[in-house]
């Protein structure tokens, strides 16, 4: 690869910084390629001069470490990685990642030139096999064995693989008693990986006060909440940390939420008048009582059945109203629908979309909606999509309650729903809401109108 002097990196530097010029023009007037001359300007604007000169640093395996932990944490790109570290050229620093992805940290030692052993220095002498000194030997290295196997054993206990940490962390609580060479050779690990791991276990956890804020939010919201969420609330605290760390954090604390079933179905057929699809998956609304969706769900328990019937403004994604019933009966949106009705003001006529459900058909159901000034508008038969943001709230429902606790009872769960809707709707943040609670973002987009 062609070298450069630095005279002629600061000059095409300055002339991209002075604004005079695109970076194209530059690098054509300087014969060099655009992406080099990005990477000059980048290690120029986070070294100065100093990340233009040529390097032949030998970096030392803690340095290649915390190059390739920083990109494994912050995402950063090799090219991002190699500037900010700045490293003599991005293929080094793929050739650190690659090798220590297929044969570990070992593997970045520097190599060294083997030197013969001078001929003056005697090698020490092996007791004589079946002497006394061998007997009291071999004894002493049976005990070493057997300490090191049985602290080995008690850090295996839950964990399907042991690692090279874990055989470190023995090595280093038997270091006062036994020679530490002698532990390796039984550990079967290079030297090296054994003192890149004390250096990892002496060194304080950076993360410990975020993994402990992590541990109190998803026990605060009973283990409802994944990264992203927990991400947001920690923002919201001023706890600043890239989304993939608080990933990678959860990860390591065993901490993950329950997946999704499917819902009730409530389609019988024509019993009544079929609305048009007014709404088409357009879920976007501008204000309160612009756009509302509403469904059934069911809830099998202990030989029981209980039916949720909501109703869920799409501006916010609040649930403005609902109804519990043992059985799926009329009242079960009817009472709904007379709640939610209390929630409008005058002027409000906003669409209400539905299934084709039985109850949504009957000409009573339809004339309420009429007399409260609501538009009806219905999903085509067959197609769930078409009401996608009410089948997601029953998603979260049934992963988030149904399935994440143990109920003595119907009438146990019951109140586990009604506490979890408002839990829902006064403290569950969603990122799409800049951070806040249904209940929080409306009460905060009225204050700034």
């Amino acid at each position: 690869m062609k070298k450069y002097h630095l005279e002629i990196k600061l000059q095409a530097v300055n002339t991209y910084l002075e604004g005079a010029e695109s970076i194209r023009k530059i690098a054509k007037k300087y014969k060099i390629s655009k992406s080099m001359l990005h990477r000059w300007i980048v290690r120029y604007q986070i070294h100065g001069a100093a990340g233009l000169q040529e390097s032949y640093t030998n970096y030392s395996v803690e340095f290649k470490m915390n190059v390739l932990t920083y990109m494994r944490e912050m995402g950063a790109s090799i090219e991002e990685s190699t500037a900010i570290f700045n490293v003599s050229s991005s293929s080094a620093v793929q050739r650190w990642k690659d090798l220590f992805e297929t044969h570990g940290i070992d593997a970045l030692q520097p190599k060294k030139k083997e030197r013969s052993m001078p001929m003056s220095k005697k090698s020490k002498k092996k007791p004589v096999e079946g002497s006394e000194e061998a007997l009291r030997a071999e004894i002493e290295q049976l005990k070493m064995e057997n300490e090191y196997l049985k602290k080995l054993q008690g850090l295996n206990s839950g964990k399907e693989k042991l690692t090279d940490k874990d055989k470190a962390q023995v090595i280093y609580e038997l270091r006062h008693k036994y020679k530490i060479i002698e532990l390796i050779k039984i550990a079967d690990i290079p030297r090296s990986t054994y003192y890149y791991w004390i250096k990892q276990i002496d060194r304080s956890d950076k993360y410990s006060e975020v993994k402990k804020e992590i541990q109190k939010i998803f026990g605060e919201h009973e283990g409802r909440y994944g990264y992203r969420r927990i991400t947001l609330t920690l923002r919201n605290k001023e706890i600043i940390v890239n989304h993939k760390t608080v990933r990678r954090l959860m990860n390591e604390m065993e901490l993950k939420c329950l997946v999704r079933v499917k819902k009730y179905h409530s389609y019988r057929g024509e019993v009544g008048k079929i609305a048009p699809n007014i709404l088409k998956r357009n879920f976007k609304a501008t204000k309160p009582n612009e756009k509302w969706v509403t469904d059934v769900t069911e809830f099998h328990l202990h030989g029981e059945k209980l039916y949720l019937s909501p109703i869920l403004d799409l501006y916010n994604g609040e649930i403005i109203a609902y109804n519990i019933e043992k059985r799926p009966v009329y009242s079960l949106v009817s009472k709904m629908l007379e709640k939610a009705s209390e929630q409008l003001k005058d002027g409000d006529t906003p669409i209400l979309h539905s299934d084709q459900g039985w109850h949504y058909q009957m000409k009573k159901y339809r004339h309420v909606l009429k007399k409260q000034g609501i538009i009806q508008s219905m999903s085509r038969k067959g197609n769930c999509l078409d009401n996608a943001v009410m089948e997601n709230f029953f998603g979260l429902l049934k992963s988030e309650l149904l399935y994440l606790k143990d109920f003595e009872n119907m009438e146990h769960f019951k109140l586990e729903l009604e506490k979890y809707i408002y839990y829902y709707n006064h403290k569950r943040i969603k990122e799409k809401l800049d951070g806040m609670s249904p209940v929080d973002y409306r009460t905060h987009t009225q204050k700034v109108a």
